[in-house]
């Protein structure tokens, strides 16, 4: 049955688009469980670089079936222009390859504008958010006013429901927001195209997953952005809108707990953060600099520089409890080679004293004074290194360290964007049922 839940321990954008695009050369099915058009994943394979928002990362292995689960907010805009880029690439999105479940929300143009107008007014108060309408379109699937894609085949139906929310939707965005209303035409022609266009992607994915999972078949449960981020285990309120923790798959595709066999947390050597928020290991500048241009910290969605911060093994264990992460995958060690030494949070300290998790109030996570240990730094570039004991011994002592000190083995090393700069332990058992791992000499 074996089943793979893949998901980021930090603030997002640590590399879980490459881990899963590798860990599916041997898998049947990758699920995408949440979150919408906010999320990117970087792939890098024989150097070509495939941007995805929707669609998940398995889509690049031609045996792979995708499928987006009711948790996912999906703008139909977004996903065919996405579409159309990979079918540009030569790869097959036939409705046997991609499936959308029925109960997964549409993003239309007014949870846009909504986005964007109160972000405009909350001014310096604003979250940073990506402006995507994501925040909108979960909160209407919340209120029970949501367009599913089941509505896309009851077209009177909808037309007539939607007549009506669109004018409150207007009021809303006028009288209260000061925004711009949105045209009836504008957001007709969306649901229309959607309809025309997606209705064939349409089905019952916690149907075909119990099927696949009951078969024998091979999953890998797919996530966005990060523990930190999650909707109610976050930095409230600078969070996402849906939850990003390891147990969101089972809601975000409808299969039972019993399904979910291991999780991997995936994280970076370091932190990274985009948007508003407090950062307790945040970097000075100087460093902070270095660090974003050697790992292009940049957002594949929006563009926007990332804040950089030293490795928080306190967050780092908070994600552990939360999602039950089974072991770790530490990403981009690469691009701390060159620093003398390595810096890691160990604990924090709020007002004189220690304290054991990240607080719920921002204002006290914004006063924490964080304690680093260091390790000695590497200067390895890390070409031709394929195996784990062929790692320098200054990062395989870190990565041994930092396992320790979170509660949860660090089994994979990422050292460079390819899929081929993978590395695993011996103690990365599991994972072998997904990908063909060379075995330690």
């Amino acid at each position: 049955m074996p089943s793979l839940v893949v998901i980021g321990a930090q603030w997002g954008d640590e590399g879980k688009g490459k881990l899963v695009d590798y860990l599916t050369s041997g898998a049947d099915w990758v699920a995408r469980f949440q979150g919408g058009n906010n999320a990117g994943h970087t792939l890098v394979v024989d150097g070509i670089k495939t941007k995805l928002q929707l669609v998940p990362s398995g889509i690049l292995r031609e045996q792979t079936r995708c499928v987006i689960g009711a948790g996912v907010v999906v703008d139909p805009t977004v996903l065919l222009a996405e579409m159309g880029s990979l079918r540009g690439a030569g790869l097959t999105l036939s409705p046997e390859r991609l499936t959308i479940d029925r109960d997964a929300h549409l993003i239309l143009p007014y949870h846009v504008a909504i986005d964007l107008a109160r972000e405009a007014k909350a001014g310096k108060n604003k979250i940073g958010t990506t402006g995507r309408g994501i925040g909108p379109a979960y909160e209407d699937r919340a209120a029970r006013c949501g367009v599913r894609f089941a509505d896309l085949f009851a077209l009177p139906e909808l037309k007539e429901r939607l007549t009506d929310l669109l004018k409150q939707k207007n009021d809303y965005l006028t009288k209260v927001l000061g925004g711009e209303p949105v045209d009836f035409a504008l957001v007709w022609s969306a649901v229309e195209t959607a309809a025309r266009e997606l209705r064939p992607y349409t089905g019952n994915v916690s149907l075909l997953l119990d099927g696949a999972l009951k078969s024998g078949a091979k999953v890998v449960f797919e996530g966005a952005q990060g523990t930190l981020l999650d909707q109610t285990h976050g930095t409230v309120p600078f969070v996402t809108s849906s939850h990003t923790v390891a147990g969101a798959a089972t809601t975000g595709c409808g299969v039972g707990a019993k399904y979910l066999d291991h999780v991997l947390g995936v994280a970076k050597a370091y932190c990274t953060r985009v948007g508003s928020g407090p950062f307790p290991t945040i970097m000075e500048e100087s460093v902070a600099h270095q660090v974003r241009e050697k790992g292009a910290e940049y957002g594949t969605v929006t563009g926007r520089p990332r804040a950089c911060g030293w490795f928080d093994a306190v967050a780092m264990r908070r994600a552990v409890r939360l999602n039950g992460i089974d072991s770790v995958a530490i990403t981009k060690l690469d691009v701390l080679s060159g620093f003398d030494k390595i810096k890691v949070c160990v604990k924090y300290v709020l007002d004189g004293r220690e304290i054991d998790d990240v607080p719920s109030l921002a204002s006290e996570v914004d006063r924490i004074k964080p304690h680093y240990i260091e390790f000695d730094g590497w200067q390895s570039d890390f070409a031709g290194v394929k195996k784990w004991h062929h790692l320098p011994a200054e990062v395989r002592f870190y990565l041994t360290t930092v396992g320790e000190i979170i509660g949860a083995p660090v089994t994979i090393a990422s050292v460079g964007a390819e899929r081929e700069s993978t590395i695993f332990s011996s103690g990365a058992s599991f994972v072998r049922n997904f990908v063909q791992i060379p075995e330690e000499a």
